[in-house]
C-alpha cells in the first residue's frame, strides 16, 4: 500500500492547553477533593477538543459484524453472527439495552456477514463479501478487499452525527482473526493474545489454527497487507471510520479485540490516532490485557463481563461524559472564563480527507 499523501490525523499534544486543563481541574479540587482518574480523562477530552471545555454531542455506538474464514477449522462460538446480529437489533443484548438508556445511537454495520441479512433501519449494509477464506489456506482477504472495506469505513465515519464514537466488532472467529493481526503488527506472540479462560484442549486448537495462519503469512509486514492475510472485513472499515473520526478531532471509544487490532492497523497509518482513544472492554478475554498493554492503556472499567463488544462502552459513556462536566459544567457564581488559555475562542480541527494508497 502506498504511503498517505499527508497525515491528516494531527496530534493533541499542547503543552499550554494541557497545564491550562489542569490548573482548572487542580482549582476545582481545591474545593471539592479529587476525582481521580475522571481528572486525565477529562484533560484527554480537552486536548481532543482543543478547547477547556469540551462538550460532546450525539454519541454513536457502531458494531462492525462479519464473518471469518479461520471458523471453518472447528471455532465454534455458541450464537451465530447473524444471530448476534438479529439479538442487537431487537434490543435482545446488554449493549443494544445499555446504548439505548444512556443516550447513544446503535448502528450494526454488515461488513461481511456470510449470511444475508433483512433490512432494519439501525442496520447498514456494507457487506464486501460473504465472510473471509481460511487463513491458513491463502490471505483472508484480497488487498483489493481490504481497502473497499477500509474505504466504507471511512466513508460511515465522515457522515456519522456527533462528535463521539464508540466502535466494536462482532463475528464468529473475530477474536483469533484479531489476534493474529495484533501479534504480527506488534510482534508479540499469538499464544499470548489467545484467551487463557478456555480449556487445554481448545486453548491448544486455536493455538494450532493460529500458528498454521501464521506459517503461511510469515513474511508479510505491510499493515493492509497483514489485515487482508488475517483479517476481517469488520476490521477493515473499523480501522478507516478510526482514521476519520481522529480527522475530525471526535472520541473514539474502543472496545474488544477487533477494535484494538483495528487501530493498530490504523495507527501505523497515522500513529497520532491513539491520541483519541479511549479503552473499554466487554470480556475479561486475558489476551485483552496485553492487546490494551500494546497501547500503554487500561480500561476505563474492569467489570469482569463476558458480553458482547459493545457493552463495555455503553456502561462507560457515563464516566465519559462526567469527565467532560468537569470541565464545562460551572458551579453557581463561578466565571465560566474562556474556552481557551489567554481567552482565545475554541479552535476545533475540520473534516479532512485522508487518502490511502490505490488498490
Amino acid at each position: 500500500m502506498a504511503a498517505p499523501a499527508r497525515s491528516l490525523v494531527s496530534p493533541t499534544s499542547s503543552p499550554l492547553l494541557e497545564r491550562a486543563l489542569r490548573d482548572k481541574l487542580a482549582q476545582r479540587s481545591e474545593t471539592t477533593g479529587s476525582l481521580g482518574e475522571l481528572e486525565p480523562l477529562a484533560v484527554r477530552l480537552g486536548l481532543i477538543q482543543n478547547t477547556l471545555k469540551p462538550r460532546l454531542r450525539e454519541p454513536q455506538l457502531v458494531i462492525f459484524a462479519a464473518d471469518h474464514g479461520l471458523a471453518v477449522d472447528g471455532i465454534v462460538e455458541r450464537r451465530s453472527t447473524r444471530e448476534q446480529v438479529a439479538q442487537l437489533l431487537s434490543g435482545q443484548m446488554p449493549a443494544a439495552v445499555f446504548a439505548r438508556i444512556q443516550g447513544l445511537d446503535l448502528t450494526v454495520v454488515d461488513a461481511g456477514v456470510a449470511e444475508d441479512l433483512g433490512a432494519h433501519d439501525r442496520l447498514l449494509m456494507r457487506k464486501i463479501a460473504h465472510g473471509t477464506r481460511n487463513a491458513r489456506a491463502g490471505p483472508a482477504m484480497s488487498t483489493e478487499g481490504a481497502h473497499a472495506a477500509i474505504r466504507a469505513g471511512m466513508e460511515i465515519g465522515d457522515a456519522l452525527r456527533g462528535n463521539a464514537v464508540a466502535c466494536a466488532g462482532i463475528g464468529v472467529g473475530s477474536d483469533l482473526s484479531a489476534a493474529l493481526v495484533l501479534a504480527q503488527l506488534a510482534d508479540v506472540p499469538v499464544r499470548d493474545l489467545l484467551s487463557s479462560g478456555l480449556s487445554s484442549p481448545s486453548l491448544g486448537h486455536l493455538l494450532a489454527v493460529a500458528q498454521g495462519a501464521q506459517a503461511r503469512h510469515r513474511g508479510v509486514a505491510d499493515p493492509v497487507e497483514v489485515l487482508a492475510a488475517y483479517g476481517g472485513f469488520e476490521m477493515a472499515m473499523m480501522a478507516g471510520l478510526m482514521l476519520v473520526t481522529a480527522g475530525k478531532r471526535h472520541l473514539l471509544l474502543v472496545d474488544g479485540m477487533a477494535a484494538c487490532a483495528a487501530l493498530m492497523m490504523a495507527a501505523r497509518i497515522a500513529p497520532a490516532v491513539t491520541d483519541y482513544c479511549v479503552f473499554c472492554r466487554s470480556h475479561r478475554h486475558e489476551g485483552l490485557d496485553l492487546a490494551l498493554h500494546l497501547f500503554q492503556a487500561a480500561a476505563l472499567l474492569e467489570l469482569g463481563m463476558q458480553s458482547t463488544d459493545g457493552t463495555g462502552s455503553a456502561l462507560a459513556w457515563p464516566l465519559v461524559k462526567s469527565a467532560a462536566a468537569l470541565l464545562t459544567e460551572v458551579a453557581d457564581g463561578q466565571d465560566p472564563g474562556p474556552s481557551r488559555p489567554g481567552g482565545g475562542a475554541s479552535v476545533s480541527g475540520g473534516i479532512e480527507t485522508i487518502i490511502i494508497g490505490g488498490a
